[in-house]
């Protein structure tokens, strides 16, 4: 744990801060066939940081749209939003909600509960910091990367299929990362 007064983050400001979705986005990538990997996107819903004077005491709760789910491909899309993976009809988003903020070798994580088809589980980002800045509008942004691996299987996610020569279709382990832009309330 770092010392939280020594705690410099340049163009920090307390407040409140809400997600620009116009200039964030949230991708996945997942092994498929154990040859090669699939990526996707989401679309978020909302997210709202709180952030008080010090950034270690920050929350963040935030909500992705599930059914927005784009793999490049309609018919496996259309199998991701079915009972056997993401059942989007009864869990259209998946949330995550922050319990903790703290450095850590030097990097900047945040910890909290990530829930996925009705299933909650603890999950830690790790926190890439893009900067702050103006726009040309007035608006206070601010810019963040975050980044988690969480195994799929955990949250209930466990269709898969045996292959021929050994292994399955689908990975376990899924990396989730979010390019983000909030902008300050004032």
């Amino acid at each position: 744990m770092t010392d939280t007064t020594a705690l410099d983050i340049p163009g920090y400001k307390a407040g409140t801060w809400v997600l620009d979705p116009a200039h964030s986005e949230v991708t996945f990538t997942v092994r498929h066939m154990m040859i090669s990997k699939v990526r996707g996107t989401f679309g978020m819903k909302s997210a709202t940081l709180v952030a008080p004077e010090n950034p270690l005491e920050a929350t963040v709760e935030a909500s992705v749209d599930v059914t927005s789910v784009d793999t490049k491909d309609e018919g496996r899309d259309q199998h991701l939003r079915s009972a056997e993976f993401f059942d989007v009809e009864t869990y259209p988003t998946m949330d995550f909600r922050s319990t903790g903020v703290r450095i850590e070798d030097g990097d900047f994580l945040v910890d909290g509960e990530l829930t996925i088809r009705g299933v909650s589980k603890p999950a830690t980002f790790s926190i890439d910091f893009g900067g702050f800045g103006t726009d040309p509008w007035g608006n206070y942004k601010a810019g963040a990367t975050a980044k988690t691996v969480i195994n799929r299987e955990d949250y209930g996610l466990t269709w898969n299929a045996a292959l021929e020569t050994g292994g399955v279709l689908v990975g376990k382990d899924v990396t989730i990362e979010l390019d983000l832009q909030f902008a300050h309330q004032a």
